[in-house]
């Protein structure tokens, strides 16, 4: 299993929403964001500024 490396405060946020949302863990958390962006990546289209910003607001980086 490889293991990335984040800061200290984005390690919180992401332990905050993942038990919010009742994830088991923040490593399931992450797993499942990644896979989502990832299959979102491999469409063919490209997000607007808006999607964008709806995104980051769902995830929490912005309000």
């Amino acid at each position: 299993m490889a293991k990335i490396k984040i800061d200290d405060a984005l390690y919180q946020k992401v332990k905050t929403l993942s038990e919010k949302a009742g994830y088991g863990s923040a490593d399931e958390f992450v797993a499942h964001m990644l896979e989502r962006e990832i299959n979102y990546a491999g469409e063919d289209e490209t997000p607007n500024d808006q999607e964008v910003l709806d995104r980051l607001r769902g995830l929490g980086y912005i309000s």
